[in-house]
């Protein structure tokens, strides 16, 4: 027995070190380059930068409505084929976004990218992990994947400017492909596992007090403990792409050089890092809901106060740190909570349900944000993600308090 234990945990942890590695690069190539490729793509394809951010938004919006299907085959199946598909497909679009001659084409390409990233990103990935670890070592798995990923950014982002530097867009959309496909499919193909059934698993707190072995999503989605975390959770996902998308134009608005806000607004997939390792390490001696709200509590302050103070450049930096401490924390808080209420069994499913709107709020905030500072200003933007991270803390509060965090309430 002690020697089967021995062999689950090597290989559950040989698993998280290959997926760290895969969402790492999966998040780079799939996402980041985009932000690199949008000058060249305006040029080349005599297109507006309204008219090829289009195809970002619209990858996005696949990813969300394509997560509670993804979330049924994980279910049923596990990760390790989907998980490989994913990458497969992610590869071949690259090498097809190479040959992108029209806007038409260039849609197609990031719908298929969409489609890959629901594969083969964080859903999927924290889906295997939630699966595989017990309660209590399943924290610092999360941890161990998100943490390396959440680099995916400061490495992927000048690796693909030198591309485009030294071979233009074209060839370094093959040479990301190569380096995405290379990397990810063996580690999906050869790492990723699912447990046996037959091996014991430790039952969990909401399997025990539901006294069943599995919360169905029509049980899930009549609970308030359901609601709660979705609201919360798609209002936060919204504030966290607002800030993504326009903090830099916001501070440069300041009076601060460009240069300056690209830095300090660089800071932020740092400071998701810093974050992530606080809030675990916060987590062994308080409730995951608990740390979690009172992170995006103080985020809603940090943004609240930037309009008054953020022209000066300790004021900006000041406010950036003290929001970017929290803008890693609700990637890993979101799989604990679910399965910490819901059990693991009944994971893949309910996540990749709360998923869908989760991911929308990602698309479409950005774009509501926009018009709203088009209208009104950004200091009323400013104030907007403010009232999203208090809604989503409050909810948060609310969820751990109603007793819903302890055991699944059924109906």
């Amino acid at each position: 027995m002690k020697v089967r234990q021995r062999a689950r945990f090597s290989t559950g942890w040989r698993m998280v070190a290959a997926l760290a590695v895969t969402q790492t690069v999966g998040w780079g190539v799939l996402y980041y380059a985009f932000a690199v490729f949008l000058g060249p793509l305006q040029r080349d394809l005599n297109a507006s930068a309204g008219q090829v951010t289009g195809a970002f938004t619209l990858a996005v919006l696949i990813t969300g409505v394509a997560a509670p299907l993804v979330g049924r085959w994980l279910d049923r199946y596990g990760g390790r084929g989907l998980m490989t598909a994913g990458s497969v497909i992610g590869t071949l679009a690259m090498l097809a976004w190479s040959r992108v001659e029209n806007l038409p084409s260039l849609y197609a390409v990031l719908a298929a990218i969409g489609v890959a990233s629901a594969l083969a990103l964080y859903e999927p990935a924290f889906a295997v992990v939630v699966a595989w670890f017990d309660p209590d070592r399943r924290a610092n798995a999360l941890l161990a994947v998100t943490l390396m990923a959440g680099f995916a950014s400061t490495v992927f982002m000048p690796l693909t400017a030198l591309f485009v530097e030294q071979y233009g867009w074209r060839t370094a959309s093959v040479l990301l492909a190569v380096i995405f496909g290379v990397t990810t499919i063996p580690l999906h193909a050869f790492f990723v596992r699912r447990p046996r059934r037959a091996a014991p698993v430790r039952r969990e707190p909401a399997e025990d007090a539901a006294g069943l072995d599995r919360v169905t999503l029509r049980q899930a989605v009549r609970g308030r403990a359901f609601w709660l975390l979705t609201v919360a959770f798609v209002a936060h996902s919204a504030a966290i792409a607002i800030m993504a998308v326009h903090l830099l134009a916001y501070l440069v608005e300041l009076g601060h050089p460009p240069t300056f806000a690209a830095a300090v607004t660089g800071l932020l997939g740092v400071l998701s890092v810093t974050g992530r390792l606080v809030a675990t390490g916060l987590q062994r001696r308080f409730r995951p809901a608990t740390v979690t709200a009172a992170v995006f509590a103080v985020q809603a302050v940090a943004v609240a106060v930037l309009p008054p103070v953020g022209d000066s450049t300790p004021g900006a930096i000041a406010c950036v740190i003290a929001f970017g401490i929290g803008f890693g924390v609700g990637t890993i808080a979101r799989p604990l909570l679910i399965a910490e209420h819901y059990g693991a069994p009944a994971y893949p499913m309910i996540a990749g349900t709360l998923a869908l709107p989760t991911i929308l709020a990602k698309a479409l905030g950005p774009l509501g944000a926009a018009v709203l500072s088009q209208a009104y200003g950004y200091p009323v933007v400013m104030l907007a993600v403010a009232a999203c991270c208090v809604v989503a803390a409050a909810l948060l509060v609310a969820y751990g308090r109603s007793g819903t965090a302890h055991a699944y309430a059924g109906s």
